[in-house]
């Protein structure tokens, strides 16, 4: 943890407000709630991040020339991770509801980066890449027509949220929106709609899991916040969109990208993935892919089943289908 000791208390007033979700009311209004902000729940955040933009590495994305904007950047944790992953970023504009947010991120964008030009608020020119992040609760119907608008302005666009239901399907509602305009990069493996929304659907929700850095559950002041805050460690539930205007190459044909965690029965395990044929549970026999089974209990595991995953495994249910068994990896 960034700071040697937090002040537990502000801690705990700050999640009473994340909680409480103000809307349009900025949380903060005192600096000392943005330090202790950044170095706890803030940088949690940025687990999610890094998963995300891992995944994009994996994809083979870059992102597009001009210059990237953090939209609701709080103390600026997008901001960061993105310049840091794409040294090619030369120019961070900052916008936030709370001036003294706006400030804060600009402090520790210039700090961390000093070759960087960062700015805070927008004038309404071209954007390159948006950043969203745990925004999508706090909307009103005035700061979703403001996102709209950036969005509007932009060539690609990064939006994390929490790994909710109903954080997830608002976002998947946007994703959803914007199909013509931008081409989806991530998590998502075609560019028809969501089917998570689709009759039979209704339990799932496209979230994902962050791995925490190593280490993390031996601190302890770490252990001492998760106790205290009423949060898993071992859990970083987040669900996203990455969204371009330049057309990206498609994935392999197969399942497509793992939802959630896979889940264990004896001498097997489930996997829901969504694909371009819709949502298809997936069942994997642990004499058959033990490898990938543990590299999944390590939170490792592919985040893409593709065909020819060793040739075995079946289908248990598939939007579309009788949910008869059926082998969908052999080629």
């Amino acid at each position: 943890m960034p700071i040697a000791e937090p002040d537990w208390d502000r801690l705990e007033r700050l999640r009473a407000r994340f909680i409480a979700r103000q809307g349009s009311q900025p949380y903060w209004d005192d600096p000392a709630d943005l330090e202790a902000y950044d170095a706890t729940f803030g940088e949690r955040i940025g687990w999610k991040w890094d998963a995300v933009l891992a995944e994009l590495a994996e994809r083979g994305w870059r992102p597009p020339d001009g210059p990237v904007l953090d939209w609701g950047c709080g103390s600026g944790v997008a901001g960061r991770r993105v310049r840091a992953a794409y040294p090619e970023i030369t120019r961070l504009i900052l916008v936030d509801r709370s001036p003294l947010a706006g400030a804060d991120a600009a402090r520790r964008a210039r700090v961390r980066f000093p070759e960087l030009e960062v700015e805070i608020g927008d004038r309404g020119e071209p954007i390159g890449t948006l950043l969203a992040s745990h925004v999508v609760s706090e909307l009103d119907d005035a700061g979703t027509a403001a996102l709209r608008r950036a969005v509007d302005r932009a060539q690609a666009v990064l939006w994390v949220e929490p790994g909710t239901p109903d954080d997830s399907r608002a976002l998947g509602a946007e994703r959803d929106r914007l199909l013509g305009t931008f081409h989806p990069v991530a998590p998502c493996v075609h560019e028809g709609p969501c089917p998570m929304g689709e009759a039979g659907n209704q339990r799932d929700w496209c979230h994902h899991f962050a791995r925490p850095p190593k280490g993390i559950h031996g601190d302890r002041l770490w252990t001492t916040f998760a106790e205290r805050m009423g949060i898993d460690l071992r859990s970083v539930p987040y669900s996203f969109v990455a969204l371009d205007r330049r057309a990206f190459p498609p994935l392999p044909a197969g399942p497509g990208r793992v939802i959630g965690r896979p889940r264990p029965y004896k001498g097997f395990v489930k996997i829901l993935t969504c694909g371009t044929a819709g949502l298809a549970e997936v069942g994997l026999q642990a004499r058959d892919h033990k490898d990938t089974i543990r590299a999944y209990d390590r939170g490792e595991g592919p985040r893409v089943l593709a065909g020819g995953v060793d040739g075995k495994g079946w289908l248990v249910r598939s939007t579309g289908t009788d949910g008869a068994k059926a082998n969908i990896f052999r080629q």
